[in-house]
């Protein structure tokens, strides 16, 4: 928590002059009733209209005072909130942009959307209103007492017993509603993370008929907010009458007793007015504080949410060893009785695999859903780190090369292609920014969609839509391939990526792909795909059962003989094993 508001630190000038404003506002407010005092005793009472005139005329100088102070502080407030909210919201995303794949699974996509909009619009406002409000309360409280105290210290003890119980109550309140708030953010992450899923998957959710089950799924979280909000908000209700009550029996208690005082001559009705004046200042402010500590509560919520946040240390970061002087020059990989598994997870999703690829050449991956295929394209950009064994380009270790070094020269296409909101040149660009106009055509071209750009009513500048809703998975699939191509990238990672092409296609987009210089990496379940590699890895529950070229799995690997007959039938393969 301290992480997040030391974020403060640089408007510590634009804190000081609001709260040296807030100050003077309160100065004056604590000055009225003490003037007044003097006003009743020495000037009404004793019918001296000097006396009015003169403190009167003070108190209206010093209320204007107060009010241009006030116009400042609000200036100030809103000045330092705004500032620290937009800096707090840079951090987050930021440190968001720094989290590896097992950061990403401590926090949901839900649970950061909250965190980096709700939580900092929460501490936003509760910054403004502390130097606005929140804070005059506990001073004037303090002020006023010690004021009625200098007007009577006998009369003002009342106040000097009921207000240190009120305080004790406060806090027992502000921390209880702590963890109250913070489990209403955790549920509101919950609503949110099922309307993420809904609006994401809306159309296979319209496709299988599951509008009902997903209305109860909503309706069920939806419950959980509002009686977890419920029962916090019922619980910072109680504090107000119960702080007005205390209060109200304390003004009863200076009226009864200033009566019998002044009776007695040992007080004067000036006096009497002026604490009581303090005594019902104090109320008007002790009776805000259920909303106070409502939201103080909320922004320690909040602040702890944050905090765990920027306080998570990005575990895949670039190593001490690491030097920028490595970098891929030729694209030859190694894998050395790799071992992998998910962090949080014992099971090993990859086993002892070993295999070397040189430069320049195409490897396509086979196998089984859950073989391990998807798991070896995310280590060799180090999106994940080995369990054990080690992987080597160009003979380099992963560890020993820099993050921006390695990952800079690696084109990766996802098994879902991902789009973003923009053009279809800025989408392309995306893989390199400042690449030509005549490189994004070049790129596009090589991955067979620039005939179809050039037949869009706006070609290149057509609008994307969000995830590219509004292009066929085909159209998709080309356009990340084009942001791939675009990177010039000595490795070329494409998972499952030409699945929506047809053969015709996809044959020209391989054909092209030959052209660069750079090692390829496919994974696919088409023969005629895995053909066109010079290797073929077949993997099967994180281990490789065999590789080599087609012709050398075909005749060692019983396996792909079957995978090749389901494709192209027994006869194929009978036709295959004559020829030889």
């Amino acid at each position: 928590m301290s992480n997040v508001f030391s974020l403060l630190k640089p408007y510590r000038i634009a804190v000081g002059v609001a709260l040296t404003l807030m100050l003077i506002e309160l100065g004056v407010e604590l000055l009225h009733p003490f003037l007044m005092a003097k006003i009743i005793d020495e000037g009404i009472l004793k019918n001296d209209l000097s006396v009015v005139i003169y403190w009167g005329s003070i108190m209206a100088g010093i209320s204007l005072a107060a009010f241009a102070a006030g116009v400042t502080n609000s200036f100030y407030a809103a000045h330092v909130s705004q500032s620290f909210g937009f800096d707090i919201r840079k951090k987050l995303f930021e440190k968001v942009q720094s989290f590896s794949f097992a950061n990403f699974s401590l926090f949901p996509a839900s649970s950061l959307i909250t965190r980096m909009t709700n939580d900092v619009t929460q501490l936003q406002n509760t910054i403004f209103m502390s130097l606005r409000i929140m804070l005059r309360a506990p001073l004037l409280i303090i002020g006023g007492t010690i004021m009625a105290l200098i007007v009577n210290f006998r009369l003002a003890l009342i106040l000097l017993i009921s207000i240190p119980l009120l305080v004790i109550f406060l806090l027992w309140m502000m921390k209880k509603g702590g963890g109250l708030f913070k489990a209403v953010q955790e549920r509101l992450d919950s609503v949110n993370g099922v309307m993420q899923e809904n609006l994401t998957g809306m159309r296979i959710i319209k496709a299988f008929l599951r509008r009902n089950h997903e209305m109860t799924r909503f309706s069920k979280s939806n419950e959980e907010l509002r009686e977890d909000t419920v029962s916090a908000l019922r619980l910072m209700e109680i504090v107000m009458p119960i702080l007005l009550f205390v209060m109200n029996i304390s003004i009863l208690s200076i009226l009864w007793f200033g009566s019998v005082r002044v009776g007695s001559g040992d007080a004067k009705v000036g006096e009497i007015v002026a604490i009581v004046n303090y005594a019902l200042r104090i109320s008007s402010v002790l009776s805000i504080f259920s909303f106070i500590i409502m939201a103080f509560s909320r922004a320690k919520a909040s602040a702890g949410r944050i905090g765990e946040v920027l306080e998570t240390e990005a575990n895949l970061t670039d190593t001490a060893g690491s030097s920028e002087k490595h970098v891929i020059k030729q694209g030859e990989i190694k894998f050395q009785n790799v071992s992998f598994s998910y962090p949080g997870s014992d099971a090993n999703v990859l086993r002892n695999v070993s295999f070397q690829v040189s430069p320049g050449r195409t490897v396509a991956l086979m196998g089984a859903t859950g073989s391990g295929k998807s798991s070896i394209f995310t280590l060799i950009p180090r999106l994940y780190d080995v369990s054990s064994g080690a992987i080597t380009i160009d003979g380099v270790n992963l560890q020993d090369m820099k993050l921006k070094s390695l990952r800079g020269k690696i084109g990766f296409v996802p098994q879902e292609s991902l789009l973003f909101t923009g053009s279809i040149r800025e989408n392309i660009a995306w893989g390199r920014e400042h690449a030509s106009i005549d490189e994004i055509k070049e790129a596009a071209m090589h991955a067979q969609i620039h005939e179809t750009v050039e037949k869009l009513p706006n070609g290149y500048d057509t609008r994307v839509g969000q995830k590219g809703v509004n292009l066929s998975g085909g159209q998709k699939q080309r356009l990340s391939i084009a942001r791939a191509l675009v990177r010039k990238p000595k490795i070329l990672l494409l998972d499952d990526s030409t699945s929506a092409l047809d053969l015709k296609t996809e044959a020209k987009l391989l054909k092209a792909l030959k052209t660069y210089e750079c090692t390829t990496f496919l994974i696919t379940q088409k023969i005629s795909t895995a053909m066109e590699a010079e290797k073929i890895l077949l993997l099967d529950e994180g281990e490789i059962l065999a590789q080599g070229s087609h012709d050398d799995l075909m005749e060692s690997s019983s396996l792909y003989r079957k995978i090749y007959a389901s494709q192209f039938g027994e006869e194929a393969v009978q036709h295959v094993q004559r020829a030889k």
